[in-house]
């Protein structure tokens, strides 16, 4: 009975499936162009915060920010419009004049599990090396699944060969029309071959040199300025030396006092989000950050704290800890400076102010940005620095 029912299922015009199946490597290609693009603007964009960045586990942002986010020196994302590319061109393949309903298919249905199974990969990765999902390569999986059964839908409605001699069958229509295949993967040959050679490094921080002639010094309750004695903006940051977020805006804002040395004062205060000493976190997160302030302290005791600033925002990043010989090491100073100062009763309550002075603003994340009176979290907005990034 159910054979007598299988026989009696027509199935739709093939430009039906092969239209559904188009509509979704569009679709995923332009949500491959929207992660390539929020990637870059995670780490290029002062203000940038993408519209899924809403929670510790659903975050675009974090998922972007990950060692995971590049392969091969070019961003996962890109590579994912790399592969949409190569369907679409199989999909228009498929749909030649001279390529039969039956022909293409096969060879598509194994690009797709391909892609299918690379994003189980990268699932697999997000939940488990990242502890943080990103709505928008959900889609992108949710997608890659739909072309598979797509294209196994198509093959089974329209071939008739076992899946091996139609896959054989398709790499000989394609063998066999060696002009159409070149024009038809060329192109995306040469983006591959491209992208690896020259793809721009945009991902890799870094701070402009600390200058001798770039004026610093102590505001008068003691913390570290740097920039213009008579400024026309001053900008008070509350970092955490584990964050990201803190660490892209201190190097681009640290860029900007450069620029304008005579306009800017950055002034730098301790919020590490470390549930040793933020009375604000209730649970183990960027464990060591305290431990990293404190380190940094104890580098201003020494007249070094953009030094050690700079060390703690260029090293930390990725890493578990940092040890008080290493930090010492780079800054050429007696370790046992950096040592002591973890242990120094005077030092930690300088920590505490600082955290107790941003908690009382209404901080209760990082980064924070006190300017003119008001307080800014997460980013700093464009408009507070437009005029000077015109210039």
């Amino acid at each position: 009975m159910f054979a007598a029912r299988r026989k009696e299922i027509k199935p739709l015009p093939f430009r039906i499936y092969g239209l559904s199946a188009l509509l979704l490597v569009l679709g995923g290609m332009a949500d491959a162009v929207y992660l390539t693009v929020s990637h870059y603007r995670v780490f290029t964009d002062i203000g940038y915060k993408s519209f899924c960045a809403l929670t510790k586990s659903i975050n675009c942002d974090t998922v972007a920010q990950s060692a995971y986010a590049v392969f091969l020196g070019v961003p996962t994302a890109f590579w994912g419009v790399l592969g949409y590319a190569l369907l679409l061109v199989l999909l228009v393949l498929a749909f030649h004049t001279d390529a039969r309903p039956q022909r293409i298919w096969p060879l598509l249905m194994l690009a797709t599990l391909f892609c299918t199974l690379v994003n189980v990969a990268l699932a697999f990765v997000s939940i488990f090396r990242i502890g943080s999902y990103c709505i928008m390569c959900i889609l992108s999986y949710a997608i890659t699944f739909l072309l598979l059964f797509q294209t196994w839908l198509i093959y089974r409605r329209f071939n008739r060969d076992g899946f091996m001699p139609a896959l054989r069958s398709d790499l000989r229509h394609l063998v066999q029309r060696p002009k159409r295949l070149v024009l038809g993967l060329g192109p995306w040959v040469l983006a591959v071959v491209v992208a690896l050679a020259v793809y721009p490094h945009y991902w890799q921080l870094h701070l402009p040199p600390l200058t001798a002639s770039l004026p610093r010094g102590l505001t008068a309750d003691g913390h570290p300025w740097i920039g213009a004695r008579d400024p026309e903006l001053e900008i008070i940051e509350f970092t955490d030396y584990m964050c990201f977020q803190c660490r892209k805006t201190h190097f681009m804002l640290r860029a900007l006092v450069e620029r304008h040395p005579e306009r800017i004062r950055l002034v730098h205060r301790h919020f590490p989000m470390d549930h040793k000493v933020n009375p604000l976190v209730t649970e183990p997160m960027h464990v060591g950050a305290g431990k990293l302030a404190l380190m940094a302290i104890g580098g201003a005791r020494e007249g070094k704290f953009w030094e050690t600033n700079d060390v703690l925002f260029s090293e930390a990043h990725g890493k578990e800890t940092l040890s008080p010989r290493f930090v010492a090491e780079k800054l050429k100073i007696d370790p046992k400076v950096i040592a002591v100062a973890l242990a120094d009763p005077l030092v930690q309550m300088q920590l505490k102010i600082d955290i107790r002075d941003g908690i009382q603003l209404g901080l209760k994340g990082t980064p924070g940005f006190l300017v003119d009176g008001e307080l800014y979290v997460g980013e700093l907005p464009v408009k507070v620095l437009e005029r000077f990034l015109r210039d």
